[in-house]
């Protein structure tokens, strides 16, 4: 072979090892995962789990590739979906089986437990129930605050107590009724579980938990309450990447379970105001957990809304009178 000829052949070989190089990389990277869009508030929770997935790259092992779009309030979120915006939102039930009453098609599958506490300053020498008769509470909920309607309840089937009477609400938001509890304003408080959490390391103490509520209330099993909202036949379309999304969900909190080095990046996402706050809101959300969801778990669900809706005249249930078994999709259970 002449000169000209091997240069021709080196040509071709440096060609084709371009070639094999430029397939390779496109195979190391999947094109063709599923986009699952999945809407969050700015500043929330489920942030967290979002950037561990993230971090881990969770998505990408299971074949699927999340995109966070961030809204400033809840009303956005549902806007969101009902708009097409985005594919799935963290809600609650109610919200779903409210929407499933117009006709609407979402779905729910558990991201976290009901979990929660009234929060009491221990100066206020408030150390039961009957110590709140005349005494100011705090609600952060607003008055159909869930919290607060099982509250209610269980105070007058365990003690024939009317907190709506003898209790004096005092609605504020998350970080106002905190403030009011520290400085103690209020001698008790009810708020979302991880402004709980922060006000237990500053010294607060739990006077009852929704725990204790619901088996006072008869309802043994604790159900899940907040969950992963999506549309029925956007899911009937594309099951496989739901399942594999959850999946990933479940893999994340198993990191952020086992692992308190896992939470360290996160650290600056949620700010705490001590490594004690810090522990706490960890231990809140490992609290929240969820390990069993089954037929249990969704028949408590179905208690606890016939009891809210009770307390609640029906507000809070936007008319629905049941709590139907549709609005829990049949592709997630935790045994």
């Amino acid at each position: 072979m002449n000169r000209s000829g091997r240069s021709r052949w080196g040509l071709a070989c440096l060609l084709a090892v371009a070639v094999l190089l430029l397939l390779g990389c496109s195979g190391n990277s999947d094109t063709s995962a599923t986009t699952l869009r999945v809407g969050v508030l700015k500043f929330g929770t489920v942030n967290w789990e979002m950037d561990t997935i993230a971090r881990n790259k969770l998505d990408e092992k299971h074949g699927i590739h999340i995109e966070v779009v961030p809204f400033a309030s809840e009303n956005a979120l549902a806007v969101a979906l009902q708009g097409d915006r985005v594919d799935l939102i963290v809600s609650d039930w109610l919200w779903v089986a409210h929407q499933r009453g117009r006709d609407k098609d979402y779905q729910f599958v558990p991201y976290s437990l009901a979990v929660g506490a009234v929060m009491v300053n221990p100066a206020s020498g408030v150390d039961s129930l009957d110590d709140l008769s005349a005494r100011k509470l705090g609600i952060a909920g607003g008055p159909v605050d869930k919290t607060w309607l099982l509250l209610r309840a269980y105070a007058q089937k365990t003690a024939s107590i009317n907190l709506e009477e003898q209790a004096e609400p005092v609605f504020a938001a998350p970080p106002m009724t905190n403030r009011l509890l520290l400085d103690g304003d209020v001698p008790a408080a009810i708020n979302f579980w991880h402004y709980n959490a922060r006000v237990s390391a500053l010294g607060m103490k739990p006077l009852i938990t929704v725990k204790q509520m619901l088996t006072g209330l008869g309802i043994d099993t604790v159900p899940p309450l907040l969950g992963w909202v999506f549309s029925e036949a956007w899911a009937d379309g594309h099951r496989e990447e739901l399942t594999a999304f959850f999946e990933a969900s479940m893999a994340a909190k198993q990191i952020l379970a086992d692992s308190d080095e896992a939470w360290e990046p996160l650290r600056d996402s949620i700010k705490p105001e001590s490594d004690a706050v810090f522990a706490a809101i960890r231990d809140g959300y490992r609290a929240g957990i969820i390990h069993h969801y089954g037929a249990a778990e969704i028949a408590a669900a179905g208690q606890l809304f016939n009891l809210l809706a009770q307390e609640s005249d029906g507000e809070i249930t936007g008319g629905t009178e049941q709590l139907s078994a549709d609005v829990f999709w049949d592709g997630f259970r935790l045994q």
